[in-house]
């Protein structure tokens, strides 16, 4: 039987090696037959930390690595867009003109 792979958006990259990736699904209510949007969350084990916030990834199931990971990062399909502090700094600091 091949393993599973899901697709979703990293919600923690703080853990040094550990992803928490939530996988977003569609579910049909049982008695208003409304679509409800869900998530499944899963732990993965990303060896080279290639990984962070907001980016999108694949993940493939996997034998335990430990008591919650049972998931290895396969790829990432889209990284996020960077919008950290640091990065505002360089751009406030380069349109400001220097007073000589």
């Amino acid at each position: 039987m091949p393993k599973r792979i899901l697709t979703g958006v990293v919600t923690r990259d703080k853990a040094t090696k550990t992803r928490r990736v939530e996988v977003p699904r569609l579910v049909r209510h049982a008695t208003y037959s409304k679509i409800l949007h869900r998530r499944t969350v899963c732990y993965a084990h990303d060896e080279e930390n290639v990984s962070h916030n907001g980016d999108t990834v694949e993940i493939e199931e996997s034998p335990p690595r430990s008591k919650l990971k049972r998931w290895v990062l396969k790829r990432v399909v889209t990284k996020a867009k960077q919008t950290g502090p640091e990065i505002a700094e360089v751009e406030v600091a380069s349109a400001q003109p220097t007073k000589e």
